[in-house]
């Protein structure tokens, strides 16, 4: 699994069974979340995390019982729309500058098809695995075109340089400072 440490205190880990397997090449597989939850209904405040990851089930067309199915869990009917409210519950409790990394497999269903379904475009990803079927995407909390670094959300007039038209002292690369252009 993606975990490398799932004993710190400063990250929560949910998923919404708790189980034991012996798998078929012999390995155990042990799901016990911090937290049991259904993913469309994350039991946090809005705003309470700087990062969510989310891997969701990839396969729709597993057996129940089957070793993968126990191992990554099954998409049952209906599960645009569980994808799509579980994409906007990990953005509700994401803070206004969170990232929410999101792993996909192609195996089933393509990531076009999901980025589609969640109705929001990743702002970068990288296709990892044996035949590059499983890809890490990442996004930034949809925000309606409001940067939350700035006062309310929006420049100002009085925060934009009356010669440049540059956020005034924020970026260190910035040609004026509040001088006027060089003749």
């Amino acid at each position: 699994m993606m975990w490398f440490d799932k004993e710190r205190n400063d990250v929560v880990y949910g998923d919404k069974r708790i189980e034991s397997h012996t798998l078929c090449d012999g390995r155990k597989l042990e799901i016990h979340p911090d937290v049991i939850y259904d993913f469309t209904a994350i039991p946090f405040r809005d705003n309470s995390f700087d990062l969510v990851v989310f891997d969701p089930p990839h396969m729709h067309t597993l057996g129940v019982n089957s070793w993968m199915a126990k191992k990554y869990g099954v998409l049952f009917p209906g599960w645009e729309e569980q994808l799509k409210e579980a994409f906007a519950e990990c953005s509700r409790v994401l803070k206004p500058t969170g990232t929410l990394i999101f792993k996909w497999n192609e195996t089933d269903i393509s990531t076009n098809r999901i980025i589609d379904v969640l109705g929001h475009k990743p702002l970068f990803g990288h296709p990892s695995g044996k035949h590059s079927k499983t890809i890490w995407m990442t996004f930034a909390k949809p925000n309606n075109g409001i940067n939350p670094t700035l006062k309310g959300g929006r420049a100002e007039e009085s925060d934009l340089c009356e010669h440049c038209g540059n956020l005034k002292d924020t970026h260190p690369r910035t040609k004026c400072w509040g001088e006027p252009p060089a003749a």
